[in-house]
């Protein structure tokens, strides 16, 4: 990524720029800060002296150079560099400098003793170079008659150099500050881009398909949330991948089995020429179960297909005690083959028992789950269908006393193709898929269903929905 476009430059820039503007602040406020207070200070200090010499002038009736200075004599000058006395015009009569800086008998054309000699208090004062000039006037009054003006300037360069010596250490404490804010953006920055460069790099990898990958992020901030949960997303694409692979290996194995016996007994009846009348008709039946064999997982494969993309289903009330009914009406005839007797426990007809689902898929859902229980039984086995309502629940249990699952096998139960005994799920015509198709149908339709050991031997299978007056919820 280009420099200027990566979010590192970003954040680091952002860093800065808000360092830079505290270290702005850090560096105007102070001076101006103590620049204003030195004024403040100075102009208290001028004001009061100047007042002091107006007061003791102002005692004279007429200004003179010899009067005022002997006044000026006794006062002295105290800190000030320069001290003007005029006339009511503005004559010099009094100057603080001798020589040629003297201004003695010449006009004071300052801005301060013109509004002096017009009654007004002044008073200014700057700062460049290093240096606070400041300057003062009064006007001084006899008998409410303005008789002159005193005009006080100071040229301070001891302040200007403490606040020169404070503007120099603000920079170099600054300098040191900025390099320091410096590093640390930088640190920062490549320390956040970092980590978010890892989770850029991990899904990389999960969009090539590698779902093993995981994403370790120290701390408990929102980066390493966003990355516990990205962990959790590749474990389930990866359980799901998984599943989606051994699906298809299984489905290839499971389409594979019926198809080579169909083509190994083709294969025999086309290359045997003498081969009798009851042989022939053997191989044709056999040729005939296997393509039974082969319909009923395409069927099934179909039907998982379509409940894995559907949307949504208009269901409506089903009542569960006449879909017991019509199942073991179905499959009676298969019980009675094989000595299994079927016994049911439904609750009365005043009890509600109304599902919001399909008859079809409820339907489909008991047939599966009651033919397993009689095809995995022993023989002369017991089958128990049990309905009826509690808390706000419509439930169905189907038991047998057959071998029952293994504790470590029942969560298995329900992955496509899986079978708990393989060669007796062949034999009984087993495909694997019943339980997938029963589990994803009652999920589909808001319920629950699980699987446990019967007290005594067996097993059995609870399926629950919410009933039809509570309002389905789909779980």
């Amino acid at each position: 990524m280009p420099i200027l476009r990566s979010l590192q430059t970003k954040v680091a820039l952002s860093y800065i720029g808000i360092i830079a503007a505290v270290l702005l602040v850090m560096n105007t406020y102070p001076l101006l800060a103590s620049q204003d207070l030195a004024v403040n200070s100075k102009q208290t200090a001028l004001a009061s002296e100047a007042s002091v010499l107006a007061s003791n002038l102002s005692a004279l009736e007429v200004l003179t150079r010899e009067n005022v200075a002997q006044v000026m004599e006794l006062l002295g000058e105290g800190s000030l560099n320069r001290v003007l006395v005029t006339d009511p015009l503005g004559r010099v009569l009094y100057d603080s400098e001798t020589g040629e800086a003297s201004a003695l008998g010449e006009y004071a054309l300052f801005q301060e003793v013109v509004l002096a000699l017009q009654g007004q208090d002044t008073f200014h004062s700057s700062y460049r170079d290093g240096v606070f000039r400041s300057g003062a006037a009064q006007p001084v009054i006899y008998r409410n008659s303005t008789i002159g003006a005193v005009y006080l300037y100071e040229y301070d360069s001891e302040q200007g150099l403490l606040l020169t010596g404070l503007q120099a250490n603000l920079g170099r404490i600054s300098m040191v500050v900025c390099a320091a804010a410096l590093l640390l953006s930088v640190l920062l920055a490549r320390t956040m881009t970092h980590r978010i460069s890892g989770l850029l790099s991990a899904i990389q990898l999960l969009r090539q398909g590698k779902y093993s990958h995981r994403v370790q992020l120290a701390g408990r901030d929102e980066l390493a949330l966003l990355a516990d949960e990205y962990n959790q997303l590749t474990q389930r694409l990866e359980r799901t991948d998984e599943v989606r692979r051994r699906f298809v290996s299984d489905a290839s194995h499971e389409l594979k089995t019926p198809l080579a016996s169909i083509r190994l007994l083709t294969d025999s009846i086309l290359h045997s020429d003498g081969m009798d009348r009851e042989t022939l008709r053997e191989f044709v039946s056999d040729i005939g179960q296997e393509a039974g064999r082969l319909d009923r997982i395409t069927e099934k494969l179909l039907a998982l297909t379509r409940l894995d993309g559907a949307g949504t289903v208009q269901r409506q009330p089903v009542d569960v005690r006449q879909t017991v009914e019509d199942v073991l009406r179905m499959l009676e005839p298969l019980a009675a083959s094989r000595g299994i007797s079927i016994e049911t426990e439904l609750a009365p007809e005043e009890t509600d028992c109304r599902v919001l689902a399909t008859a079809d898929d409820l339907y489909q859902i008991l047939f599966n789950l009651v033919e397993n229980a009689i095809k995995y039984n022993c023989p002369e086995g017991l089958v128990r269908v049990l309905a009826g309502r509690e808390e706000g629940r419509v439930f169905l249990c189907v038991e047998d006393t057959g071998i029952g699952i293994p504790e470590s096998e029942r969560e298995k139960v329900f992955d496509r193709f899986y079978r708990v005994d393989k060669a007796r799920s062949r034999a009984a015509g087993g495909t694997g898929l019943g339980l997938s198709i029963v589990r994803d149908t009652v999920h589909l339709h808001g319920g629950w269903i699980g699987v446990g050991e019967r007290a005594g031997g067996g097993t059995w299978f609870r399926v629950t929905f919410p009933a039809a007056g509570e309002g389905a919820v789909r779980r």
